[in-house]
């Protein structure tokens, strides 16, 4: 097995999710990703949805992971970080994102110990996902 750059790729981040359509407006209709695939799988009583801002093949994407049976939020997992998004004007994004409800537990502003400007905002299952403004 070789380690050299191009024989991986990171291909998805996967989160388990409460409410599909929440999470799905979430990313897609707020945050400006695609669905990119959706499938049912009865027998297992899950949904897979795939999103993301460019095609599987090429980027890294989302998969939001609904199981049918759960009826409790989630416990975020001590481990998990959050996914981080680009975007160009933080401010305004941020702005947009409060008027629909969406909570900013960090606002924006530059980090503690640099100068890049992020904020912290909370998908509906309580995920973090960092802004990072980007020209």
């Amino acid at each position: 097995m070789s380690t050299e750059t191009g024989q991986f790729r990171m291909l998805h981040t996967m989160l388990r999710v409460l409410d599909l359509d929440k999470s799905l407006d979430f990313y897609t209709r707020l945050l400006g990703m695609k669905l990119l695939r959706k499938s049912d799988y009865e027998g297992g009583r899950f949904t897979l949805a795939f999103v993301g801002y460019g095609e599987e093949s090429d980027t890294t994407v989302l998969e939001l992971t609904h199981n049918w049976d759960q009826k409790e939020p989630y416990d975020i997992g001590t481990a998990y970080g959050h996914i981080a998004i680009g975007v160009p004007d933080i401010y305004k994004t941020c702005e947009q994102l409060a008027a629909e409800g969406v909570k900013i537990p960090r606002p924006p502003g530059p980090m503690k110990h640099g100068s890049t400007v992020i904020a912290f905002i909370e998908d509906p299952d309580g995920y973090k996902v960092e802004l990072i403004e980007r020209a």
